[in-house]
């Protein structure tokens, strides 16, 4: 029953793209496609991709169309959904959230541009030559900075006294974790901080992991951020919350979702980038000539709630620093 099911879903989705591509084509407007592997992608960030495209004159269904495709948190459908999105003949593939998204939609093309919306390496992953200079029909937007993981290694010392050692939570399958353990390592080894890495595949993997942490002698936590660690972010909050673990993340949904602390872009703004990268491309620009963004502002999220659960009292410089704080 389920093969049938994804056997009709997938026929229904080609009957669906050959028309709309044959609308795109022959009323003039671009054509837009846009891949997510973390379920739900359509109803929070691309909104902002979405409103940032209205405000430079795009609308779906009217200046332009625009097709949406969600593996649904599972890798395995990526390879598919990018071969249909491509078969409609888009003037732009979208990457979401995640590296897997967007090698999808290179072994796809080799002609089509693609933007990716906010990758940790997008160079150790093979999708441009070089930050400065992509090559290539990709290019896009990297949420990392070089010495981001010693900043929220420190963060953590801020927060914690005594010993310290901390568990580094990552899924060993996302291409960008090799280098953000190896920034994490070499950030831990100068402030004299032992560190334990929890590699994690699954969200059940993510549990177990998380609860073995406290016996290795772990007094905080440090998430590596991805789309399995993204999709499981009240889980790992929540558990993080029973062990009584410090914990700081990459993104502010964490601290949304009851975890301690979190430091990393708006990726609301990574977002509406994105949509202004389109909007050069669909002008004439070539994806090889627009080097890479990099982020330039970093937010920082404390939620004093759990801050309180957990007995702890943020210093009052680091309340002073934070862009917003949950209570």
């Amino acid at each position: 029953m389920i093969d049938r099911r994804c056997f009709l879903m997938t026929a229904l989705a080609r009957a669906m793209t050959a028309p709309l591509a044959a609308e795109a084509q022959s009323s003039g407007r671009p054509r837009v496609g846009f891949l997510a592997l973390v379920p739900g992608e359509d109803t929070s960030l691309m909104k902002a991709l979405l409103e940032r495209l209205h405000e430079l004159g795009y609308t779906d269904g009217k200046t332009m169309t625009f097709e949406y495709r969600s593996a649904d948190g599972r890798p395995e459908r990526l390879t598919q959904l990018a071969m249909d999105l491509v078969r409609a003949k888009p003037d732009v593939l979208i990457a979401g959230f995640g590296t897997l998204t967007a090698q999808a939609l290179k072994a796809s093309t080799r002609t089509i541009p693609i933007v990716f919306t906010n990758l940790g390496d997008p160079v150790g992953a093979g999708l441009v030559a070089s930050l400065a200079r992509p090559g290539g029909n990709v290019t896009g937007l990297t949420d990392q900075a070089r010495d981001l993981q010693g900043k929220r290694l420190q963060l953590l010392q801020d927060v914690i006294s005594g010993k310290l050692s901390i568990a580094v939570l990552m899924n060993p399958d996302t291409p960008f974790t090799a280098l953000a353990v190896r920034d994490v390592r070499a950030a831990a080894e100068a402030a004299h901080i032992r560190i334990d890495v929890l590699e994690a595949r699954t969200a059940d993997e993510v549990s177990l992991k998380m609860l073995a942490a406290p016996k290795t002698g772990a007094s905080g936590l440090l998430v590596l951020e991805d789309p399995l660690t993204f999709s499981a972010r009240r889980q790992i909050a929540d558990l993080a919350a029973k062990l009584r673990l410090p914990s700081l993340y990459g993104y502010k949904d964490f601290a949304e979702a009851g975890g301690l602390m979190s430091y990393g872009t708006d990726r609301q703004q990574i977002y509406r980038r994105a949509a202004e990268y389109v909007d050069k491309i669909l002008k004439g620009a070539k994806p090889a000539d627009l080097a890479v963004e990099q982020p330039s502002k970093f937010e920082l999220v404390i939620n004093l709630k759990t801050a309180k659960a957990l007995g702890l009292t943020i210093p009052p410089s680091l309340l002073a620093r934070a862009d917003q704080v949950i209570e």
